[in-house]
């Protein structure tokens, strides 16, 4: 593991294209969606390999595999190297993870559509500039669909509610350029019911405070431009103490730190303007040393094995603290500056 204060970029980006390739070899072939032309590049290799198809990162994520794409995809992004991947044949995947009789994306090939996956297919198309695939009202109207009487959103059509959903639909519909499609102002109320007294926010109302659903209901704040809700001193000072001794974050109270926290919590301290209440050099310090530095990934806390979502969270929040070398994230979208200012600002 690492221990120089120094980025091992090359490393990460090797070991992300090196994931990418190994949990594509666990996507299996479900009917009817699977194309009728041969595997691409990005789906086919090691498919012989049924120790690669049986290792760690294959299991672990083959229902989220979508969700990994955008981990991964960011990451090299956010590290000037997305062309390490082909991006027709990426895009060509994610489309094969499409349900055109509903609007929404599934996990991976032949699963069931869900919000989350629906907005992670919506970012790495936004990633390489490639919306105009997609029929955008089809899957706008998928998770204005989602929409409940209170201003909720559900995950899927089980109906699970959930201040993450919350978020996941106004970011995916404001990529879109559909938030015309809901109740916003009935969305922010729900948002604002789940604030608790300590000025961090819960799933639901009156759940416990959570950095994870307090950067849920932050950003979905910032996109709504409703951030005058928040008591930005006191969630501020809620925020700030998550940082522990070894200079990592946690997500609650008397946790141990965890490097995924290096972007829950410091995009909500960005968005309210408080990040220079943590010492970011400690928090640096953390994460570099979270590094595998010879086989590259980044784990949740020092001599850790690595995943493909700590490497991306790990160098969010870098890009949050202005790292070297390392592109500037969006705070609210969770998509590089100059990807959020295309989608934007694009005449």
């Amino acid at each position: 593991m690492a221990d120089e204060a120094e980025l091992a970029a090359d490393q990460h980006v090797r070991y992300i294209v090196t994931v990418e390739k190994v949990t594509s070899a666990a996507t299996p072939p479900f009917p009817p969606r699977v194309p009728s032309t041969p595997p691409s590049a990005f789906q086919r290799p090691l498919l012989s390999s049924a120790q690669k198809k049986d290792s760690f990162e294959s299991l672990v994520m083959e229902h989220i595999r979508l969700n990994g794409a955008y981990w991964g995809l960011t990451t090299l992004d956010l590290l000037h190297k997305l062309h390490a991947v082909d991006a027709a044949e990426v895009v060509d995947w994610i489309m094969s993870c499409y349900h055109p009789e509903s609007g929404g994306f599934g996990g991976n090939v032949g699963h069931d559509p869900h919000v989350l996956y629906t907005l992670s297919a919506v970012q790495v198309l936004c990633l390489f500039d490639r919306l105009d695939v997609l029929d955008v009202d089809k899957v706008a109207d998928y998770v204005a669909g989602l929409q409940n009487k209170d201003g909720s959103f559900s995950g899927d059509i089980w109906g699970e509610v959930d201040t993450r959903f919350s978020y996941i639909a106004l970011c995916t519909l404001s990529l879109l350029h559909r938030l015309h499609k809901i109740d916003v102002q009935k969305a922010v109320d729900f948002v604002v019911s789940c604030k608790n007294l300590d000025g961090g926010f819960g799933a639901m109302p009156g759940g416990e405070s959570h950095a994870g659903q307090i950067f849920c209901c932050v950003g979905a704040l910032a996109i709504t431009g409703s951030l005058h809700h928040i008591d930005r001193d006191l969630l501020g000072w809620w925020l700030c103490e998550r940082q522990c001794k070894d200079g990592g974050l946690n997500g609650r109270p008397e946790k141990l730190a965890d490097v995924c926290y290096s972007w829950w919590v410091l995009s909500s301290l960005v968005m309210i303007d408080r990040v220079h209440w943590i010492d970011k050099e400690k928090l640096t310090k953390f994460i570099l040393n979270c590094q595998d530095k010879e086989n590259g990934g980044i784990s949740d806390r020092p001599d850790n094995a690595v995943d493909i979502y700590h490497t991306y969270f790990g160098i969010a929040g870098l890009s949050l603290m202005e790292y070297p070398g390392v592109k500037p994230l969006d705070p609210a979208y969770a998509l590089p500056l100059d990807v959020v200012n295309r989608i934007f600002l694009k005449k």
